[in-house]
């Protein structure tokens, strides 16, 4: 007897869907990247029991006719490729031609469909368990698309008590129909639970409504601590929203990225990200963003993981490069004028100067007490701020004065106080502004050092005795091939054997170090990612060490005019708004939030 045997489709379509269907979470994404490949502009789901009671499906896409709706539950039959051409270029999210097999032979499964217009003349199949019997008979249905997912996992008890409780399965479904919310926003989508309505997201038609769309998925937080890049190089093109270093998280959470509208999770892209944010964002806090990256869908490789969760880029090394320099540049550009006010249209609306209503019809809402001069809408103007700062003190510098006479007032405003000889005060037109000086001084110190390194490149010295390295002949190859790179980071490598090699030459800032374990550390990530920060970041580090102990310290009494300089310097430089170590180093308290302290206008 032979001991080779074919599987039945049975026993093969329950193998496949431990690949594809691993909770009812899996199953939604992939009935609604179906639905959203036909086409649809409207997609509902509705779930009970978190799901593995009834999924259900409803879109209003091209549907299917009487030849294709059975042939969709067949294992490896899709519309979305016909070659192997169509394979190598995937410009849609399914394409396996294995999910609806797979899940049916897991649950008891119904697809309703209709191709025409008219609401008559639908079908539907059915399949319960085995993915072999297919029962097609007429139903009426509206054009589009049905499926209704009814006892998953009813016919393996194994599979079935591996679901957790039915608030947890319910927010890994949740998870998923955000996701695909922030994949399309040409697309309204519904999602109920039990009969209750969780969301209901309509189509977005402008900037705006994506915005709304991004708070509601992500919250008005988000939105209000986020900055909106976009990028465009040649064949690259990358935009979306990234919080600023202030709006991090605990967890890695709350970030979304998105290759050609496709949901992904990548090790590269990650890599890249937490580089960019390696200078601003405080130790063990993560990031949060929603990206989307554009490229030829030739450039990338969808077809590398049955939940198609991973891709393979062809040019690795280029896309991590263009990830990381996009929100490098954008984090460094962000000044304190960026972030006032903090408010945005998902938050408490602030009234703004050419907006704000005048003094003479101004409804002040303290029936006690008259508005105190010049203030009109919750900020002051810039005079007013001007005017009361002179009152408070006859240290502040008078050419100054006269120079911003015509101007308005900066954003960090100006100083009028120092507090226990760490904080500085400053008023600006929306308040008060709260600054940490040895914070803000590291900074500014710090990139000014960076600037000036930078200058003059990594200077390299040689090692009074080489030192030989062994490696793997993987590692070697790699050294070899990237000689040209090593030496750009001032490390002078040579091959010396199969599995050796020799470090003649390190950075001069970095002779201290322990170059062997750094040499290996710049190995593993070129072969990882194709890159490598260690050089950077270990010199960075060294950089940050001398720019705190070159700044001032607590106690140190400043003038006003050595104030107002130091805010000067904090507006003009880049990232001022972190120290070296991820601390923020200035905060803002508006004139509402101080009302609100006292109970002003209650």
């Amino acid at each position: 007897m032979s001991k080779i045997a074919l599987l039945n489709t049975r026993l093969a379509n329950q193998i496949a869907a431990g690949e594809v269907v691993e909770r009812p979470a899996s199953v939604v994404k992939e009935l609604l990247e179906n639905a959203l490949d036909a086409g649809a502009d409207r997609v509902e789901v509705e779930v009970e029991a978190g799901g593995a009671r009834l999924i259900r499906v409803r879109d209003n896409g091209a549907g299917m006719d009487a030849d294709d709706l059975p042939l969709s539950l067949a294992r490896h039959a899709t519309s979305k490729i016909r070659s192997l051409e169509d394979l190598e270029q995937v410009v849609s999210l399914g394409f396996r031609g294995e999910a609806l097999a797979s899940i049916s032979s897991v649950s008891r499964l119904g697809i309703t469909s209709n191709a025409a217009a008219d609401g008559a003349s639908g079908l539907r199949a059915e399949c319960e368990g085995n993915g072999m019997e297919v029962v097609v008979k007429p139903a009426p249905h509206p054009r589009g698309t049905s499926v209704e997912v009814r006892d998953l996992f009813f016919n393996t008890p194994a599979r079935r008590k591996f679901l957790r409780t039915e608030k947890t399965e319910f927010g890994h479904l949740e998870e998923v129909v955000k996701r695909q919310a922030l994949s399309r926003y040409d697309v309204a989508f519904h999602l109920r639970h039990n009969g209750r309505a969780v969301h209901q997201l309509a189509a977005c038609d402008s900037d705006t409504a994506r915005e709304r769309r991004v708070a509601s998925v992500c919250g008005p937080a988000f939105i209000n601590d986020s900055l909106y890049i976009e990028n465009d190089i040649g064949e690259l093109k990358l935009w979306g929203w990234v919080g600023l270093p202030t709006f991090s998280r605990s967890q890695a959470d709350l970030q979304h990225f998105f290759v050609n509208g496709r949901v992904i999770r990548d090790r590269l892209v990650s890599h890249a990200v937490r580089q960019a944010y390696r200078d601003v964002l405080y130790h063990g806090r993560h990031p949060a963003f929603v990206l989307y990256l554009e490229l030829d869908p030739a450039l990338v490789d969808v077809n590398v993981h049955p939940t198609k969760h991973e891709v393979r880029f062809r040019d690795s090394r280029k896309v991590h490069d263009f990830i990381f320099r996009s929100l490098h540049r954008a984090l460094a550009d962000v000044r304190p004028a960026d972030q006032l006010p903090p408010a945005g249209d998902f938050a408490q609306p602030q009234p703004t100067l050419a907006q704000a209503p005048t003094q003479d019809n101004l409804a002040w809402g303290r029936p006690s007490a008259p508005a105190p001069a010049g203030y009109v809408g919750g900020s002051v103007p810039a005079a007013a701020v001007r005017e009361q700062v002179a009152g408070l003190t006859q240290l502040y510098s008078q050419p100054a004065m006269e120079e911003s006479a015509a101007e308005d007032v900066p954003p960090l405003g100006y100083a009028i106080a120092q507090l226990h000889g760490i904080y500085i005060l400053a008023q600006n037109t929306d308040g008060l502004v709260v600054v940490d000086m040895h914070a803000a001084h590291e900074r500014i110190t710090y990139e000014r050092m960076k600037a000036a390194h930078a200058g003059e490149g990594v200077r390299s010295q040689p090692l009074l005795v080489p030192q030989t390295v062994a490696v793997s002949q993987r590692e070697a190859d790699c050294a070899e091939a990237a000689a040209e790179l090593f030496a750009q980071l001032g490390l002078g490598v040579q091959r010396a054997g199969e599995e050796a090699l020799v470090l003649r030459e390190v950075p001069v800032t970095l002779r201290d170090a322990d170059v062997e374990q750094l040499l290996r550390d710049v190995l593993s990530d070129l072969l990882e990612y194709g890159t490598s920060d260690r050089i950077e970041s270990h010199i960075d580090e060294l950089l940050s060490t001398m720019a705190c102990h070159g700044s001032v310290r607590a106690n140190r009494r400043l003038t006003i005019p050595e104030m107002n300089a130091l805010l000067r310097d904090m507006e003009a430089t880049e990232r001022s708004g972190q120290c070296n170590h991820g601390r923020p180093t200035w905060t803002q308290m508006s004139l509402e939030e101080l009302d609100k302290l006292f109970l002003r206008g209650r």
